[in-house]
């Protein structure tokens, strides 16, 4: 009979353990399917990003192709046809690196923005630094241009503008409640923490809220990141140039 009641009890505790493990196991294939989408949604990779949808729109019909990481250098021919060769009604604003252009190009809206300077081979590497660098709280990098005299810098287009405008300025009479306010400053905390975690890490330098873009649906995009460091190796930039900079850096 102890026998009996033995076996019993061992098979009983076996059957625990097994459902022990299985239950720990599932947890732990939940948790990282859960970290990996996460990871996913906020690099972007889970989704085509600006620059894959760029390069699919560019792509086709063209008979060229484009990697889908880097940079992509521009004509003067194409930026000049994208924004109706710099027209005024295509001006939507002046940032630190020049004159910004809404653009037209393959059936996708750019931000196209220009200054004077020649052409230089630490431009164009900075750039295709830039331009790897992928979040979803933060405006992806497209492509360059250096010719006729021009730096050109080519973005994707964030259609509702910055939060400059919305707190001050044109759409001031947005009404923004706290916790979309709480929303927008958390995406931009976000996009920001993964400038800081690179390696080595990238410090903003000119965080305002006239770089604080929202989409549509306002989901918050970083402007203009590394451009101040980009700048600051121009030498047409000069010591002058970057003395206005309002520095950023985490509370220590």
């Amino acid at each position: 009979m102890s026998t009996s009641y033995a076996a019993i009890i061992g098979i009983a505790a076996g059957v625990v353990a097994l459902v022990a493990v299985l239950v720990t196991l599932v947890w732990f294939c939940r948790k990282w399917r859960g970290k990996n989408w996460n990871k996913n949604s906020e690099t972007g990779s889970s989704d085509p990003s600006a620059q894959e949808q760029w390069n699919r729109r560019a792509g086709s019909g063209s008979g060229q192709s484009y990697h889908p990481q880097g940079a992509r250098r521009f004509t003067m021919e194409e930026l000049e046809q994208a924004t109706k060769q710099f027209s005024e009604g295509n001006l939507i604003g002046y940032g630190s690196f020049g004159a910004v252009y809404k653009g037209l190009l393959h059936d996708s809206i750019l931000a196209i923005k220009r200054r004077p300077g020649g052409p230089r081979d630490d431009f164009v590497a900075e750039v295709m630094y830039l331009s790897d660098i992928r979040h979803r709280n933060l405006v992806t990098l497209l492509g360059y241009c250096q010719e006729s005299g021009a730096q050109i810098l080519v973005f994707e287009y964030v259609p509702n503008g910055s939060m400059c405008n919305h707190l001050y300025g044109t759409r001031s009479s947005t009404k923004l409640e706290f916790k979309q306010r709480l929303s927008i400053a958390l995406g931009a905390a976000k996009g920001l923490s993964h400038l800081h975690r690179l390696n080595p890490p990238l410090v903003h330098k000119n965080f305002k809220t006239a770089n604080v873009m929202v989409d549509e649906n306002f989901i918050v995009k970083v402007a203009d990141a590394g451009i101040s460091k980009l700048l600051e190796n121009i030498e047409e930039a000069g010591p002058s140039g970057a003395s206005s900079i309002n520095h950023f850096r985490d509370p220590e």
